[in-house]
């Protein structure tokens, strides 16, 4: 598919389709803490993701090339990659899941502060700051009457600190997309990178966060599978060759929608109070995805 300019209407579909998905991803990621170390939970993650990965190359008839030029950049995403879901899975053992959410979510302010400087024809004009500043409040307005999310403790806070850097990592990672020589990996080789590094690398630091095994049962085994399977090998293979086609700041823009769809899964799943404050964060994430996307 050619590179696109902007986001067309197929675009948008699939990023709010994607952005559902991240949206209960976090759910189940602290539903799964509770069974699993949470390190040793995103190594395995990563190793699982990987083999269904290379049933995806069989499957399609594709090989894996391993190109000696990008060897160096690919290993730097992967580790990139392993700190980022490190960060994001220990986050969720210290802070709360709509809490975690608006700062991990807080990505497209990195990204096009990154774009602005590093990455061109990704300036930050009147427009997408203005968007960014219409969803954030929205992202904020959603989260603000929870009560939960106004404790302050020193825990929380560690999850916090540890969010914001998940986030600035995933900025980071599609700088290296977009920005380097990363970018003529294909998507699904960058993918097969992040994956093969990250595992090793999160499974041995599990060793220094506590016991690898807590109250495991069932139903943190399916979680750990769709995590794999659906989330890492699926969502992140399709969420890279939107990279590859569409504008990164613009596909970074609807990220601001996962956090709404977290709050939303939160009075599904977790019977979380849902009221007229979440229309108008989600009106106010529209209109900001609007102006960030918007022609000049």
């Amino acid at each position: 598919m050619e590179k696109k300019d902007h986001i067309d209407l197929f675009g948008a579909m699939a990023l709010i389709g994607l952005s559902a998905l991240l949206g209960i991803n976090h759910v189940i990621i602290k539903v799964v803490n509770s069974g699993l170390n949470p390190v040793f939970f995103a190594g395995l993650r990563s190793l699982i993701a990987f083999v269904f990965l290379i049933i995806y190359f069989k499957l399609t008839n594709k090989k894996m090339v391993f190109s000696k030029e990008t060897v160096p950049i690919s290993i730097l995403a992967g580790v990139v990659f392993a700190l980022e879901f490190l960060s994001l899975f220990v986050a969720l053992d210290f802070t709360t899941v709509t809490r975690n959410s608006i700062l991990y979510y807080s990505m497209p302010i990195w990204i096009t502060a990154f774009g602005h400087f590093f990455l061109p024809n990704e300036k930050l004009s009147f427009f997408k700051a203005l968007g960014l500043i219409f969803a954030f409040v929205g992202v904020v307005l959603a989260i603000s009457n929870n009560e939960e999310t106004l404790s302050i403790h020193n825990l929380q806070l560690i999850g916090d600190f540890l969010a914001i850097m998940a986030a600035i990592l995933w900025a980071m990672i599609i700088y290296l997309a977009k920005g380097t020589k990363f970018k003529h990996v294909p998507p699904e080789m960058q993918l097969a990178w992040m994956l093969l590094v990250s595992g090793p690398i999160l499974l041995i630091g599990a060793l220094f966060f506590g016991e690898l095994i807590r109250d495991f049962q069932m139903l943190h085994l399916w979680g750990l599978l769709f995590q794999s399977i659906v989330v890492a090998a699926g969502g992140f293979l399709f969420w890279l060759w939107l990279v590859s086609v569409y504008p990164a700041s613009s596909v970074a823009s609807f990220s601001f929608l996962s956090p709404i769809f977290t709050i939303f899964f939160g009075w599904l799943l977790l019977d979380e109070n849902l009221d007229l404050s979440f229309i108008l964060a989600a009106v106010l994430v529209i209109i900001g995805l609007v102006c960030i996307n918007k022609k000049v």
